[in-house]
């Protein structure tokens, strides 16, 4: 009995060999550390680590083997090494379900293919059909091919091996050769034929910050060429100067920047001519173009600001070319318009593109008119020498036969700035003389950092101002440029040569100036500074007591031919720091100790022989700040004394125009004498009002403020100027009144009452009122008595149609000789790129070669191109 069990267990043990290997390993063989199985063989599982092959070459390595031999399916966790020798890829992944009768393959958990040893799939899952060798990936999906330097990213991509082709739906972004990025969705990439496909939105970005948006795109990878619709570029994308080109449809090498191009549309950065409101563009039906040069067929430009409406002014030419090396638009068949309108033919003419900051090249011509010189036209031109220096050589050309040139040159390095102007007049002809003579004038300003150890300032400034007639600034004031060696003043030149000197010890300045004053006679029209020197420091800083300061000058004048004046003053003063009482004083003091070195000839209150002398001045203020606090406004009330003592003599000013007001009575150089202290003694009393809105931000800036200030003396000082009055033993009466408690109506007045209080000798009403779109603004100044004899009135009114159109009315009259000075009536319409007005200007005034003159002048600007000034009647 015991043989027979024995013998079927063998021969049942032979047969479930037999079975499995016949059946399983059809399909799988296991090589495994442990197996178990379970439900009559249909269920096997194999842990610990092994390795299950295929009789077709494919071997899975995995840390656990689920088996379900009904079904065919194959599962395998933990570190799932999927491996086909044969066609040369593997699949790792967390987890692999292997469907055998299906051919496919899903994994789960971090997941990655590996074509090749090189080209690489990462995703989250994968669902793999081994037959047809499709690959889909989903969530996080990275392929990367290091041979051919490209990374594509997207949440579903579907890799076809056959046919070398993977196609990614929803959004995707594509690095190719490090080169480009492209962001776009459903986007087809076909491997061997080297291009990418999409018909949805795509941007493509290189290295240049230039970003290509298309509405659909083909890119061609090898030749670098860009495909699509509906094509926008923008360069500097999210940078300050971003400009931007709209094509219908184009072919763009991205490589060597050559394109075709159907409807552009280049729409440059609102800010490339200083005007934010401007948006230059340039149209065309087409284009084409690369690196160097871009031609614009049919073209259009214009930098009027984009409306609903025409431009008020445009270029349209046949042919528009646009050379980007020489950064000029150089226009062919040209017609100026004028709201659509053909004012101005032109063969071909060139102007500097929108992004030349300095570059050579024709800058802005102006067109002018003037009774003296007539009508003209100045042509500049740019010359860039280097980045540190440059020209520019301005012709002007008039039709009364004169021609004038102007140079200007331009240097700046690390430590200096040298600007240079040079001008040349031929054939002025004046009317003052009827003689033709030829004219000139030399600008130049040199600042140079001397860079010297131990000081925070150390600079050389060179000024030279030269004319070679008295009214030449005023009669080509139009023509000569406004550079900053152009002199401020039109009647008065100033060549000087200064050193500075500044640290934190002392700061020192010295140097010559040479003043030349145009409206006085030849001999007497020059004042020599020859030398000059100033000096300050702070001795003594206390900040419980106050601060003791040092202040010495020199100089060294010679004026009216043969007047000499040489002075050195040394000053010693004292200031303390404010004391406040109990009662709320606020109580300071001021001593002032001046030695006065003095020598003169032919001067007024100097000695030809040296003079030295001490003189000094104490003060002493004090005020009490008063505050009263309503439920809508804060009332300041602040009394005010001030004590003078000067206990020396003073220089006879009598006859000096040094005025007072209540701006300055309480200084203490109220006279801004350098060379001597007002004499005497004297108490100053004051009073200062001002109500304030309180707790509304919106009226923060509304108040109301008066000031009164009046001089006392115990004698009369008969060397104080006698047009200040505080000379007298009791002065005028000195005030302000600011009311600024409307935004309609602004009032400014200062004014001085004589002692008796009857009469003014002083006003000045200043007075601005608007309401809606009308501006009028006046002002009145009166002198009477001590304080002058002068009576002026301006007046100024200006109304707002709308956005566009303006109109102003200014005069200036002298009621003392009765004689009104000028008139201007402007009407002007102004938007963003154009300015186009009517001026009527009757001038009174006249000066040697300048006569009066009454105008009718039609005016235009075309931004940025020119502006055009001339006499409405030649147009008439």
């Amino acid at each position: 009995m015991k043989n027979n069990i024995n013998f079927f267990l063998s021969l049942l043990l032979i047969y479930f060999v037999f079975f499995f290997d016949s059946h399983a390993n059809e399909q799988f063989n296991f090589d495994v550390t442990e197996i178990e199985i379970l439900d009559e063989g249909n269920k096997i599982i194999g842990s610990k680590k092994g390795r299950v092959t295929t009789n077709d070459g494919i071997i899975i390595n995995a840390n656990k083997f689920i088996y379900n031999k009904s079904t065919n399916v194959l599962e395998a966790e933990g570190s799932v090494n999927f491996l086909d020798e044969k066609n040369e890829y593997q699949i790792l992944a967390d987890k692999i379900i292997y469907f055998k009768n299906n051919e496919i393959v899903n994994t789960y958990g971090n997941s990655k293919a590996i074509y090749k040893k090189n080209f690489t799939i990462d995703a989250k899952k994968f669902e793999f059909n081994k037959n047809s060798k499709i690959l889909n990936a989903q969530e996080n999906v990275i392929i990367i091919d290091p041979t051919k330097n490209h990374k594509i990213l997207g949440e579903n991509i579907t890799y076809y091996k056959n046919e070398e082709k993977i196609v990614s739906i929803g959004n995707t972004k594509a690095f190719i050769q490090s080169k480009y990025e492209i962001i776009s969705s459903d986007v087809s990439y076909f491997i061997n034929k080297e291009y990418l496909i999409s018909n949805k939105k795509t941007i493509v970005k290189d290295r240049n910050f230039q970003n290509y948006h298309l509405s659909k795109f083909h890119y061609q990878i090898n030749d670098e060429i860009l495909k699509g619709e509906k094509i926008l570029i923008i360069t500097n994308e999210g940078l300050p100067n971003s400009d931007k080109f709209y094509f219908k449809n184009a072919m763009i090498n991205l490589n060597s920047r050559e394109f075709i191009a159907k409807d552009i549309d280049i729409r440059v950065h609102k800010n490339v001519f200083s005007n934010p409101e401007n948006d230059p563009r340039l149209l065309g039906s087409s284009s084409r173009g690369d690196s160097e040069l871009t031609v614009v067929n049919k073209g259009i430009f214009t930098s009027c600001k984009i409306n609903d409406t025409c431009p008020p002014w445009s270029i349209s030419a046949k042919k528009i070319v646009h050379n980007k090396i020489k950064k000029e638009l150089i226009y062919e068949n040209a017609y100026l318009n004028i709201f659509d309108i053909p004012i101005l033919y032109f063969p071909k003419f060139f102007h500097p593109d929108p992004t030349v900051t300095r570059q050579t090249g024709f800058l802005t011509p102006e067109i002018n008119n003037s009774n003296v010189l007539g009508s003209s036209i100045t042509l500049p031109y740019f010359k860039k020498i280097s980045e540190n220096k440059d020209n520019t050589f301005t012709p002007s050309v008039f039709d009364k036969n004169i021609f004038m040139i102007e140079n200007e040159f331009r240097q700046t390095k690390k430590n200096y700035d040298l600007l240079a102007d040079v001008g040349f007049v031929k054939n002025y002809d004046s009317p003052t003389t009827k003689k033709k003579k030829n004219l000139s004038h030399l600008f130049l300003k040199l600042n140079h950092d001397l860079n010297l150890e131990n000081y925070d300032t150390s600079d050389f400034i060179l000024s030279i101002e030269n004319v070679s007639n008295d009214t030449y600034l005023k009669v080509f004031d139009q023509q000569i440029t406004k550079s900053k060696a152009r002199p401020n003043d039109l009647n008065k030149l100033n060549s000087h040569m200064k050193f500075i000197l500044n640290n934190d010890k002392f700061n020192f300045n010295t140097g010559i100036d040479v003043y030349e004053d145009l409206q006085v006679n030849k001999s007497d029209r020059y004042q020599f500074i020859l030398p000059y020197y100033n000096f300050n420091t702070e001795i003594l800083k206390n900040r419980y007591e106050g601060t003791f300061n040092l202040n010495s000058s020199g100089s060294n004048i010679l004026q009216d031919t043969n007047n000499l004046k040489s002075e050195i003053i040394n000053d010693l003063n004292f200031n303390s720091l404010n004391y406040y009482s109990d009662l709320g004083l606020s109580t300071s003091y001021n001593i002032n100790i001046k030695n006065l070195n003095t020598m003169g000839k032919k001067i007024k209150n100097y000695k030809s022989s040296p003079q030295s002398k001490f003189i000094s001045l104490f003060n002493i203020d004090t005020s009490l700040p008063l505050i009263k606090n309503t439920e809508k406004y804060n009332n300041y009330l602040t009394p005010k004394i001030s004590l003078k003592v000067n206990p020396s003599d003073m220089k006879n000013y009598s006859d000096s125009s040094n005025t007072i007001n209540v701006g300055n009575i309480f200084a203490n150089n109220r006279l801004g004498l350098s060379d001597t202290f007002e004499s005497g003694r004297s108490l100053t009393l004051g009073l200062d009002y001002k109500k304030e809105n309180k707790n509304d931000l919106d009226n923060i800036n509304r108040y109301f403020e008066l000031k009164l200030a009046t001089v006392l003396r115990d004698k009369e000082e008969n060397f104080i100027p006698a047009k200040s009055t505080i000379n007298r033993k009791s002065s005028n009466l000195f005030g302000s009144i600011t009311s600024n408690i409307s935004d309609n109506l602004n009032i400014n007045y200062n004014f001085a009452l004589d002692n008796n209080y009857k009469n003014f000798e002083y006003n000045n009403l200043n007075a601005t009122f608007s309401i809606n779109n009308l501006i009028t603004s006046f002002n009145f100044i009166e002198e009477n008595g001590e304080m002058g004899d002068s009576n002026v009135f301006e007046n100024e009114i200006s109304y707002k149609f709308d956005e566009q159109n303006y109109i102003s009315f200014n005069t200036r009259r002298n009621r003392k000789l009765n004689l009104t000075e000028y008139y201007d009536l402007v009407y002007e319409y102004k938007n963003d790129c154009l300015i186009a007005g009517i001026k009527y200007k009757k001038s009174y005034y006249e000066d040697r070669d300048l006569k009066p003159t009454e105008n009718l002048l039609f005016t235009i600007t075309l931004f940025p191109l020119t502006t055009y000034e001339h006499d409405a009647q030649d147009l008439l």
